[in-house]
């Protein structure tokens, strides 16, 4: 069977199989051979070299990745089911009234009005994602992954991802984002991600093959596979180191790469979010509304007036003010905007829908380093086992973090930068590097292995002090090593544990020598060590972490500290932030856990300690389960496995590069309180969305109900079809001011989740109140002003239509506050300039020449008091009714 789906799958599928019979063919090559066949050293390109392949192979870019052109922008702006139904109801509109009409009566104004609202609305929109698209590709320049290469005379530089070019050497550690299809040519035991090509969530052992190997085809059954995702000295563009380091050659760059080959089969494809579902299901809703009720008004025209030409006109108008086509507009603008609110306050939007999940958030996780503490470590101590100030301590921990090579953190950079380290001399001098083994976050600890004259091998590691007790069998006393005994090992946790509860990050620095037997050492070498002492490193609480707890708590959110430190130094920080500590779970307790007795305990601890990363994105996973909405900050690649199972992943500006490729919003400032003002900008563009769903909701359900009313009792139409289709592009123009409007302080001090079920409720009840004062204004046109005669039907008409706008508009105010609105809320400037001249345009019409045209008559002098009783008769009932469906059902715009 031919599972193909037209040229297109053709394509991709071809593509795909370039790319991996291109990157099979490299990997059964020698690295000597392979820099060859790429024209390049192992000294790299030079900067000349560099800029010409750029110009040949191009950027360093995959298709999806790139915003569409300005007119297909444009075209999809038009594209939605509200115009789609007006575009239908324009081309029906233009058959009746000119194909089909006698030359004399051929009227061009309702094709003209409908035609109108569809470009307003689609320009509208256009224009805001334009601007969007354009805001987000400025604000993503902002935050620059790069990668390391080598340039001929200049050794290593970081140069932008895109400007990678096949040829460049490149050099990999952990947590670096693989820049482009590589060849690797030298490893150290080197792990890599490849969840995002293949789904597996364990990482997989990569490594060079030596050309002699190569030649002899000793691994020849490994290069018998015809996947390449299973070739072990292949890494792909996409994936990310999880520990080790390497350094590789680039063998294709952008859509040559296995993953821009698979990326031209993804473009458009993006996964819904429960923000687009709802707003999916409220479109269809109320096109499902529209599609039922208008025949059903158009029969009981037809049947009780007996022209059915003009019935069907009507049901068309109707149609069409029942449409919401400014919806996906407001949308759009509302994202829009608050994404550049959000830049110009230190957070960048990555992916604009995220915007909603943001303010919906109700659990923040997230790690104490540099969100509660100031991230500047400072290294204030280094001992002995006796607890005394001991310069060989801070010898062999300067050793050990001047040569490793991996992730180079800020406890690294701590010891590197003490004072004290002056005093050592140019110590790294006597010493030449042999080996490594890098850091990971099982172990918790790095090694390095030197040589100094006397040519035996020093194996110098440090590491946190469970896992460092846990592979040393000697402690070093007045220069003498003794066996570490129980006793020992006590006072050693009594020690480090006493300096944790001053708040000091604590580390043990051990060595052992060894006579040279081999020249690549691996974790089992790190056995019966000598402990030489400790370090204690030093990160203040920042001065607004309190402050900024307290309001992330006032906004209802809980936070919950996710820290791979130990659960000492974690309570002090918590403390001295004021972080009322409600329960601890360390990470070996986790693994004793089942997944319902975390769920039960979850919610209420508030600190994890000790954690892995498979930890932490457990914890976030149950959390979840449980209906909250979890955002998590983090900035290093412990953290990106729970950035991307976060409903928010949220990362910094200098964090590791997958870190930030998996996050939705990246903070330009490691704060919780640039956090808190993300959250309330969330908050606020839910609300404004919310506002135009349920105008528009309420606004239809009670025309509908007005319209039926008048349509069977009245022995002409209420309002003609261009009146309806007048109103509704002047009530569409009023909702334009919409995404600038304010939003109650209270509704910004709750989590803000999309719940589409409860728009119905909201119809039915709210929509009939303004059809109660459309039925007096029949009654008082009848009575009062007697047009009550197809005769005076204008004047009953103009009466309506004048009414009618105004109480549209009127419940924009209504609708927007659960408080009393112009007393307790008053709306931004932009809402109250357009929604009032809208009303002043419709008060004004039937007394111009364009109201003549369209069968309008001025209203009499005595008609606008009763106008203004209605009106506040409406409001009054309108907050009545708001106060009672609050009481009863506990929300209003949520």
């Amino acid at each position: 069977m031919n599972n193909k789906i037209g040229p297109r799958a053709d394509s991709v599928e071809i593509a795909v199989a370039k790319a991996s019979r291109r990157l099979i063919e490299y990997s059964q090559v020698s690295p000597e051979k392979a820099l060859h066949m790429l024209d390049t050293k192992m000294q790299g390109l030079s900067a000349e070299e560099a800029v010409e392949r750029l110009k040949v192979y191009g950027k360093n870019e995959v298709a999806h990745e790139k915003a569409p052109a300005w007119y297909v922008q444009m075209v999809r702006a038009f594209i939605n089911p509200f115009n789609m139904v007006l575009m239908i109801l324009a081309v029906v509109s233009f058959f009746l009234d000119v194909v089909l009409a006698a030359p004399e009566e051929r009227d061009f104004t309702a094709v003209i009005i409908i035609s109108t609202m569809v470009t307003v609305s689609g320009l509208l929109r256009f224009w805001q994602e334009f601007r969007s698209n354009r805001a987000a590709e400025q604000l993503r320049a902002m935050v620059r992954t790069t990668a390391t290469v080598e340039r001929q005379g200049a050794g290593k530089i970081e140069i932008p991802l895109e400007e990678i070019v096949p040829g460049d050497i490149v050099h990999l550690s952990a947590g670096d984002m693989i820049p482009a299809d590589l060849l690797l040519l030298r490893t150290k035991d080197l792990f890599v991600s490849q969840a995002v090509l293949t789904g597996e969530s364990l990482p997989v052992e990569k490594y060079d093959i030596l050309a002699d190997v190569v030649e002899k085809r000793a691994l020849n059954q490994v290069f018998k596979t015809e996947n390449p995702l299973e070739l072990p000295n292949i890494c792909f563009m996409g994936t990310s180191v999880v520990s080790g380091s390497a350094t590789a050659v680039v063998v294709a760059t952008g859509s040559k790469t296995y993953f821009g080959s698979m990326s031209r089969g993804l473009i458009g494809q993006r996964a819904t979010t429960s923000f687009d579902r709802g707003v999916n299901q409220v479109s269809w809703v109320l096109i499902r509304f529209m599609l039922t009720m208008v025949p059903v008004i158009f029969l009981i025209n037809g049947l009780t007036k007996g022209d059915w030409f003009e019935a069907l006109l009507f049901g068309l108008a109707v149609a069409v003010g029942l449409t919401p086509e400014m919806l996906p507009m407001v949308v759009t603008a509302n994202l829009a905007k608050g994404a550049i609110e959000m830049a110009q306050h230190k957070t960048i939007v990555k992916r604009l829908n995220s915007i909603q999940n943001f303010g919906a958030m109700d659990v923040l996780c997230t790690d104490k380093t540099g969100t509660l503490t100031q991230d500047n470590v400072v290294l204030v101590r280094y001992l002995d086992v006796e607890g005394k100030e001991n310069l060989e301590v801070l010898r062999e921990a300067y050793l050990n973090s001047y040569y490793q090579t991996g992730l180079r953190n800020l406890l690294d950079v701590a010891v590197l930068e003490h004072e004290d380290v002056a005093k050592l001399g140019e110590v790294e001098k006597s010493f030449v590097k042999v080996d490594e083994i890098p850091f990971d976050f099982v172990r918790r600890r790095m090694s390095v292995v030197v040589q100094n004259g006397d040519g035996k091998h020093r194996i110098i590691t440090k590491g946190a002090v469970e896992e460092m007790l846990g592979i040393c069998s000697f402690v070093e006393l007045s220069g003498q090593q003794v066996e570490l005994t129980p006793q020992m090992r006590k006072q050693i946790r009594e020690m480090t544990r006493d300096l944790n509860e001053d708040g000091l990050r604590v580390l043990v620095v051990a060595y052992k020598v060894v006579t040279p037997v081999h020249q690549a050492y691996s974790v089992a070498d790190e056995k019966d060590m000598v402990i030489v002492g400790y370090i204690g490193f030093l990160d203040p609480p920042k001065e607004t972490a309190s402050d900024a707890l307290l309001k992330l708590r006032e906004h209802g959110i809980n936070i919950k500290i996710l820290t791979g430190d130990n659960e000492v130094v974690t309570r002090r920080i918590c403390r001295e932030v004021n972080l009322e500590i409600n329960g601890v779970l360390l990470g070996h307790q986790l693994d004793a856990m089942t997944d319902d007795e975390l769920s039960e305990a979850v919610d209420r601890v508030n600190v994890f300690a000790k954690m892995t990363p498979l930890h932490k994105s457990r914890v976030i996973r149950i959390l979840k389960q449980k209906g909250h909405t979890v955002g998590y900050l983090g900035d290093g690649i412990n953290d990106a496995a729970a950035l991307r199972d976060a409903d928010i992943g949220i990362s910094v500006d200098t964090a590791v590069d997958i870190a930030k490729e998996a996050a939705d919003i990246i903070l330009l400032e490691k704060s919780l309180l640039v956090l808190e003002e993300g959250v309330v900008r969330g908050r606020k563009v839910f609300g404004n969305i919310m506002k135009y769903i349920k105008m528009a909701a309420s606004s239809n359900f009670g025309n509908v109900f007005s319209v039926l009313v008048a349509s069977a009792f009245l022995p002409f139409q209420p309002m003609m079809p261009l009146h309806l289709l007048i109103q509704n592009l002047l009530y569409d123009i009023s909702q334009i001011s919409i995404p600038w409007d304010n939003v109650d302080e209270d509704f910004l001090k709750v989590p803000r989740k999309w719940q589409a079920t409860g728009i119905a409720r909201f119809m039915i009840f709210i929509g009939p109140v303004s059809s109660i004062f459309d039925i007096t204004t029949y009654l008082l046109m009848w009575f009062v002003f007697g047009a009550n005669t197809i005769e005076e039907q204008a004047l009953f008409q103009s009466g309506w239509f004048v009414e009618g706008l105004l109480s549209q508009t009127l419940i924009v105010h209504m609708i927007r506050t659960r408080k009393i609105p112009f007393f307790q809320s008053i709306a931004a400037p932009p809402v109250l300039l357009l929604t009032g001249t809208i009303m002043a345009i419709g008060i004004i019409i039937p007394f111009t020449p364009l109201g003549a045209s369209v069968g309008m008559v001025p209203l009499p002098a005595t008609y606008f008091p009763w106008l203004v009783a209605t009106l506040l008769a409406y409001a009054t009932l309108a907050q009545i009714v708001k106060m009672w469906y609050i009481r009863r059902f506990k929300s209003w715009l949520d």
